[in-house]
């Protein structure tokens, strides 16, 4: 695979966790359960550290050497859309479902390309993460 071609597969997640980040800081703010809260916090804290390591591949194959992690980029509020105050927990939690399963689909996506063997092991633990999100989340719907 074209370096350009990897290059670009990873600016497209890093999108993609950046986007997580914040959708969840915004349902964590935004939801009454305190559990959920706690849950959705730490799923934006994980997604901060995915863009970490994802910044640090695009440096070390920009560089060719191993790179430490950037430092995960402040939340910015002004980046997300506030939910709306009449919305309930199903609701709140509907789009996170919807956010995580997109970021499931690009992962498996990035993941059939032909990428170099430690990007690969990068985005396969992400994944797995991910996955895991989404089966959480997909079980707190049922429940709300």
């Amino acid at each position: 695979m074209k370096h350009g071609e990897v290059v670009s597969i990873l600016k497209d997640l890093i999108t993609k966790c950046e986007k997580g980040r914040d959708s969840f800081r915004n349902a964590a703010e935004n939801i009454q359960n305190s559990e959920f809260r706690r849950l959705f916090n730490i799923f934006s804290q994980q997604r901060a550290q995915f863009v970490s390591e994802l910044r640090a591949e695009l440096h070390r194959l920009s560089t060719g050497e191993m790179a430490p992690p950037t430092p995960a980029e402040p939340f910015d509020s002004t980046t997300t859309v506030k939910m709306g105050g009449t919305e309930n927990e199903s609701s709140i939690i509907s789009q996170c479902e919807r956010e995580e399963e997109a970021a499931v689909s690009r992962y498996e996506d990035a993941m059939k390309a032909d990428l170099p063997l430690d990007v690969q092991y990068v985005l396969k633990r992400q994944f797995m993460d991910i996955k895991d999100a989404y089966d959480r989340i997909r079980i707190l719907q049922r429940a709300a």
